[in-house]
C-alpha cells in the first residue's frame, strides 16, 4: 500500500500572510510539518504550493515539493492537482496533511493509514473524544457523530445529537461526543473524483466541505486519537506552540 503524504501550503492566507514560512525556534513552519510527516514513515512527502517563495524554500531544506494553481478554493482541490500531476496510481493513499499543525503526531498519521488495510474505506478522517463544554459548544470546533462501524455518520458546527431530557453543561456525563480533526486520506481514485463534485446544499448549510463527500454517497472512516492538536491559525497561536513545546 503506497501511502503519499500531500502538505498543501498557500502563501496568501487571510488572517495569517505567509504562514507557512513563520519561523518557530530556528525552523519554518512548513519545514516542521514536513519533518513530522516524514517520521510517519509514508512512501514520499511533498508539500503543494502556489507560491515561489514557499517553493523554493522546501527545495532549500530538502523536500519535495511541486507548485500548483493558485485559483484553489481548498486544500483538497490543491492536492488532488499535485496527485494528478505526479501520476499516483489509483490505488495509492493520499493523505492531506494540515500544513499549520507543526507539531503533528507522526502516531495519528499512522492510524488513518491504518484505516485503509479495510479495503472498503474510500475517505479517513481523525476524531477526538470531547472532555469539555467550551469545545462542545464552539461552533469553530466541528463535530462528527460515529457509527458502530466507526464511519462518519454527520459532521456539524452543533452539537448532535440533541440529548432533549439534559441541560447541554451536562451533555459530555452522558454521552461521547467526537471533534473532528481535518486531516484526511483518500485511495487516488476517490480522490479524483470527489475534486470533481459540486458544493451540496448541506455543504452550504453548515461550512463544512466533508458533507459534499457523505451527501454524494461517499463512506468516510475515522480513527479515535488523543494527542493535543495544536494548529496555528493567527500569530498568537504562536505563544500556545511554545508554551507546549519550548517552555
Amino acid at each position: 500500500m503506497i501511502t503519499v503524504g500531500i502538505i498543501p501550503a498557500r502563501y496568501a492566507s487571510t488572517r495569517f500572510p505567509g504562514k507557512p514560512l513563520v519561523d518557530i525556534h530556528g525552523k519554518s513552519m512548513v519545514q516542521r510539518v514536513y519533518e513530522q510527516c516524514v517520521k510517519a514513515e509514508l512512501d514520499r512527502v511533498i508539500v503543494a504550493t502556489d507560491d515561489e517563495r514557499i517553493f523554493n524554500h522546501v527545495l532549500d531544506f530538502g523536500g519535495e515539493v511541486i507548485m500548483t494553481s493558485d485559483q484553489h478554493q481548498s486544500g483538497t482541490d490543491r492536492i488532488a492537482e499535485a496527485a494528478s500531476e505526479l501520476e499516483l496510481a489509483s490505488d495509492c493513499i493520499i493523505i492531506n496533511i494540515q500544513g499549520d499543525e507543526p507539531f503533528i503526531n507522526p502516531e495519528d498519521i499512522k492510524k488513518l493509514r491504518a484505516c485503509f488495510y479495510n479495503e472498503s474505506t474510500q475517505i479517513a478522517t481523525l476524531v477526538k473524544k470531547i472532555k469539555d463544554v467550551d469545545t462542545l459548544t464552539n461552533p469553530n470546533s466541528p463535530k462528527v457523530v460515529i457509527g458502530v462501524k466507526k464511519q462518519a455518520l454527520y459532521f456539524s458546527r452543533e452539537a448532535i445529537p440533541h440529548l432533549k431530557a439534559f441541560s447541554k453543561k451536562d451533555w459530555l456525563e452522558h454521552k461521547d461526543y467526537f471533534q473532528h480533526i481535518g486531516i484526511y486520506a483518500f485511495k487516488q481514485s476517490i480522490l479524483k473524483e470527489v475534486s470533481q463534485l459540486t458544493s451540496s446544499p448541506l455543504e452550504q448549510s453548515e461550512g463544512l466541505e466533508q458533507l459534499r463527500w457523505l451527501e454524494n454517497g461517499y463512506n468516510i472512516h475515522t480513527a479515535e486519537i488523543t494527542s493535543d492538536c495544536i494548529a496555528v491559525d493567527s500569530p498568537e497561536d504562536l505563544k500556545r506552540i511554545d508554551e507546549k513545546f519550548f517552555s
